[in-house]
């Protein structure tokens, strides 16, 4: 099987920005009140799914919150204009009925023919949570999600009218008549979001694949070896930065550092209260933390956790994700600053490194 990777979508406004330290300011302020990125940005974004396109990315992942456009309208309309590039579009349940969200997915599908999989977030924040109306907490909403898509899975094979009678939702002879429509698939690949013994459960049951921040190959180990046992693959977020040296790598990891309003921003991944990811990302401290030689937590107390970035050359970063698929990971979301540059410098320059030896290895085992 050979690697899989998809890109992060850049939030509105941040493809406008030429250099790395403007692209990543501007994610930042995304996040924050009646920021641009609250904005459909068709102008930036369809350069970015072309340009993703051409430099052989599966996907891309397109987050939810409250900060940003409906990740179904912008799969929808993105994907009218690119020939094939696929979606991944995360979702957080409870927040309609599972049949009407099957209803709206399934639709999504007939419009960009079936290049769309879904991402499960049971939700990291409580404030945010709460102001969609859920007041459900962490370990519930993971049972509420096993049901959503224990009711969607259903929905999907088409086997007849669903009933469920459940804790959470209740659905009496539910039936659609838009099914979900794909050249290769029934059903859509369900990502599951989460670092907790919860989102591990259901990525097992209800998943295809499980989601989580990239770490020491040495310390996934334990964690992949069972998801891979129960037919589930995993895979890995990461920001990735690719230099023509490994100095030149590591100045521009650097040079992502904020200066000022440190201590506010460290506040902004506290709040991620009700998060296992956000807790173990609370206690990376060190602004110079190398986990090894190529993995990077310096921007985590700042920004959170997703923002561990592998560091090096093209060389360097291929033998590195070679390491990690020797162990069982299967898929790769990244993201980097500018986001087109970066996955650019990826297809041309990473990609066709691990292509080969992925050949290689191949024919090794003939």
């Amino acid at each position: 099987m050979k690697l899989r990777f998809h890109w992060m979508l850049p939030k509105g406004g941040e493809g406008a920005m030429k250099t790395s330290r403007a692209a990543a300011r501007a994610r930042i302020l995304a996040t924050r009140s009646k920021s641009i990125g609250a904005l459909p940005d068709m102008d930036g974004w369809v350069p970015f799914a072309r340009g993703a396109e051409k430099a052989g990315i599966e996907s891309v992942l397109i987050s939810f919150s409250r900060h940003e456009p409906d990740p179904l309208f912008v799969a929808c309309a993105l994907g009218r204009a690119t020939p094939k590039l696929k979606f991944i579009v995360a979702y957080r349940p409870g927040l309609i009925q599972p049949v009407t969200f099957v209803q709206q997915f399934n639709t999504l599908s007939t419009l960009i023919e079936g290049r769309v999989a879904l991402n499960i977030v049971a939700g990291s924040s409580t404030s945010e949570q709460r102001s969609y109306g859920d007041f459900l907490e962490h370990d519930a909403r993971y049972a509420r999600s096993e049901e959503f898509l224990a009711i969607c899975h259903d929905l999907w094979r088409d086997h007849g009218a669903v009933d469920f009678h459940g804790t959470y939702y209740h659905v009496d002879r539910g039936n659609l008549h838009t099914p979900f429509l794909a050249p290769d698939r029934t059903s859509p690949e369900v990502y599951i979001s989460g670092h907790s013994a919860p989102a591990e459960r259901l990525a097992m049951t209800q998943g295809a694949c499980w989601l989580r921040v990239v770490d020491t190959p040495e310390k996934l180990i334990p964690l992949v070896a069972p998801m891979r046992q129960a037919g589930t693959e995993v895979c890995l977020r990461s920001a990735v930065i690719c230099r023509p040296t490994r100095q030149q790598a590591v100045r521009a990891a650097h040079a992502l550092l904020p200066h000022h309003h440190v201590g506010s921003q460290k506040q902004s991944v506290i709040a991620k209260n009700d998060s296992q990811m956000y807790r173990e990302a609370n206690s990376t401290t060190d602004d110079a933390s190398w986990l090894n030689r190529c993995l990077w937590t310096g921007l985590v107390p700042h920004n959170g956790p997703v923002w561990i970035a592998l560091v090096g050359t093209p060389q360097e970063l291929a033998e590195t994700f070679m390491e990690y698929k020797r162990i069982g990971v299967t898929q790769f979301i990244l993201s980097g600053w500018p986001e087109l540059d970066e996955a650019t410098t990826f297809g041309c320059e990473v990609l066709p490194l691990i292509r080969e030896m992925e050949r290689r290895q191949e024919m090794a085992a003939v």
